[in-house]
């Protein structure tokens, strides 16, 4: 009979198990709701041994999301290969689907993280000396993930558009787009009362319709919005909204005879 030997790990890795697991737990509940002895159980070791690794949940929470914004801007990355609109389609499907996986901590990301108190043990730790300082601190590191992975987005749009150099108006409908994106998943979260797919479509739709209306007002947007259309299978999304939005249109009535 052989009998089993737990191989101790390095700090690096301790450290990124340990990233793993809070990540996990953040994904599915409030980061305020999962205490560090629920992260010292799943991770297999003990609250002291969570401590030699971070200061305190702050600390790990801050980690995860980190984590969690570099795994949510891959999902922007998209060959530049075919036509822009099923491109969209891709990189939204992936989006939601991230947002669809770890509904609770892409809120606490995009809504500026836990609250940091004392009491809800989020700034518990060696080395604690202000929650307050601790507060601003998070809230500072919050904001700076929350800009990478809208930067991230921003700069994959650009690259698929063939722009760099993008003018005030592309800028406005791609970060307007961007914002857009995000509340709509975050209201979504709440219920999730719209099927995935077709909230897929309808991102993928709200970016052409920025796009039109910018077109309507400026040229260059104007002759960016051609080319988009010209490479548009007839199948594809941006090619369905347009059929979508014939069919609203009212019809002639027949001559009268």
């Amino acid at each position: 009979m052989t009998t089993g030997v737990r191989r101790r790990m390095g700090v690096e890795e301790r450290r990124q198990q340990l990233i793993g697991v809070a990540l996990d737990l953040f994904s599915h509940r409030s980061p305020d709701d999962v205490s560090i002895d629920e992260i010292a159980a799943a991770a297999g070791i003990s609250r002291p041994l969570v401590y030699h690794y971070f200061p305190g949940k702050l600390s790990l929470y801050e980690a995860a999301l980190r984590r969690a914004a570099e795994e949510l801007a891959e999902r922007f990355v998209e060959p530049h290969e075919g036509p822009l609109g099923a491109r969209l389609l891709r990189v939204t499907g992936r989006f939601l689907s991230f947002v669809d996986e770890h509904g609770p901590g892409f809120s606490a990301l995009m809504r500026g993280g836990p609250a940091v108190s004392a009491g809800g043990g989020c700034a518990v730790g060696p080395g604690t000396t202000s929650a307050s300082a601790s507060a601003s601190a998070s809230a500072s590191t919050t904001n700076a993930l929350i800009d990478s992975v809208r930067q991230a987005a921003y700069d994959q749009i650009l690259a698929h558009l063939k722009v760099t150099e993008p003018s005030a108006r592309l800028e406005l409908v791609v970060r307007s787009w961007i914002s857009l994106a995000e509340s709509t998943a975050l209201l979504w979260l709440d219920g999730r009362r719209v099927p995935r797919a077709e909230l897929e479509l309808q991102l993928v739709h709200d970016f052409a319709a920025l796009t039109a209306v910018s077109a309507a007002y400026d040229e260059e947007m104007a002759a960016l919005l051609r080319g988009i259309l010209a490479e548009e299978p007839a199948d594809g999304p941006f090619a369905d909204l347009v059929g979508r939005l014939l069919a609203l249109a009212p019809q002639p009535a027949d001559d009268l005879r």
